[in-house]
């Protein structure tokens, strides 16, 4: 019997040797940095999954996630050193910062004079194009011109006839937003729809996000008798998405998706929703907030994409970055990035063209922008990544 005992102790022994040998075989390293939960959940739930599914380099795996400072504008020199201190690893073949906040650039030039073999990957970029991209290797943001569109032509299908712009001058100062919007306004002309702006108050300014949110809550009921139930609302701030939502389920009114697409943005407050046993389950999140909403009267009236941006892109970057490596797909090739996307967020259908510089009409190789197609809650896709956005608007200003 003791000897028994032995044998099978030494059996697993041999088996926990041999599957840390295995993962300390990993042949190089994905540096993931990211912001926190409290900051960026999403983001940090992509590291997460990536964690998962290849290992933790502590471990004998492939990723080394890290998070950056809650306060990055003001500890930016934390935040690059963090960036270019990956490069320290001399496994180190794949670093991914998103959301690539201020000083991404400076860190990925950092990495570079260390190693430049290391690939260097942004998503969301809150640095100009024109800065980041010659340091970066690729570079995603999400698609606001072509959403400028889109986000129409989905009203339109899902039966609106008038689109509610709903922002405040700060956020208008903004080249891609104020893009966008006027995107909107000659998208509504050409398909039949009145376009209407309206203007919120600042949650930046002296009212604050109560006063912001309190604003959105009492305005929508008039809104909605001013404009009809067939009216679609869109707002630019994440805050104000909460207010927007549960008002527009309860007059009737349409909603197509947030600014920051996620099944995360405004529903679960909106509606009360508890999430917590869901966590990082993308599809049962969808469910529940789809079970919530179409029973708040929302069915094939409210909208988002099925999959958070942020998480999805996270991941993705990573997963694409890997594959680079592994000579399983071509660096700037637009189909193995949306081989990449498709892993992670099954059922759902991407899109994306390059980037192209307004002012020079010149086309970044390096910088992606991508959208995901619209899920309307009791109704489900949308199909907008098949529906073709004419040149012309990807001119306006």
């Amino acid at each position: 019997m003791k000897k028994s005992w032995v044998v099978l102790l030494a059996g697993f022994a041999l088996f926990a040797l041999m599957a840390g040998t295995a993962m300390a075989n990993a042949p190089f390293h994905i540096g993931v940095v990211t912001l926190t939960v409290s900051q960026a959940e999403d983001t940090y739930r992509g590291a997460e999954r990536l964690t998962k599914e290849y290992g933790d380099v502590a471990k004998g795996g492939y990723i080394k996630h890290i998070t950056l400072p809650d306060s990055f504008m003001s500890e930016m020199e934390t935040s690059i050193s963090q960036i270019a201190g990956l490069a320290d690893d001399p496994k180190m073949k794949v670093i991914v910062v998103d959301d690539a906040v201020p000083g991404t650039t400076e860190g990925f030039r950092r990495v570079k004079e260390k190693r430049p073999d290391i690939l260097c990957l942004a998503g969301e970029p809150q640095e100009d194009p024109n800065v980041i991209c010659p340091v970066a290797d690729l570079a995603i943001g999400v698609d606001n011109i072509y959403r400028g569109y889109l986000i129409i032509s989905t009203a339109k299908k899902m039966g609106a006839d008038t689109f509610v712009h709903i922002s405040f001058p700060r956020h208008m100062s903004y080249e891609l937003l104020s893009r966008r919007r006027n995107i909107m306004e000659q998208a509504c002309k050409d398909l039949g729809m009145k376009f209407v702006f309206e203007t919120a108050p600042d949650p930046t300014s002296d009212v604050g996000v109560a006063g912001a949110q309190q604003y959105i809550l009492e305005k929508v009921p008039a809104w909605v008798q001013k404009y009809g139930k067939k009216a679609a609302f869109f707002c630019t701030n994440d805050a104000q998405t909460e207010p927007l939502l549960r008002q527009v389920a309860k007059y009737g009114a349409f909603f197509v998706e947030p600014d920051l697409p996620s099944p995360l943005m405004g529903y679960p407050g909106a509606f009360g929703i508890d999430l917590s046993k869901e966590k990082g389950n993308w599809p049962a999140i969808l469910k529940k907030v789809e079970q919530v909403v179409v029973k708040a009267g929302g069915k094939a009236r409210m909208g988002t994409w099925a999959y958070s941006y942020g998480y999805a892109t996270t991941a993705t970057l990573g997963e694409y970055g890997k594959r680079v490596v592994e000579k399983k797909a071509k660096l700037g090739n637009m189909k193995d990035l949306m081989d990449a996307y498709a892993k992670f967020t099954p059922g759902a259908k991407w899109n994306g063209s390059n980037y192209v510089d307004l002012g020079t009409g010149v086309k970044k190789k390096n910088f992606f922008l991508v959208y995901q197609d619209t899920y309307v809650f009791g109704r489900g896709y949308m199909g907008a990544t098949s529906v073709k956005v004419p040149e012309k608007y990807l001119k306006i200003k």
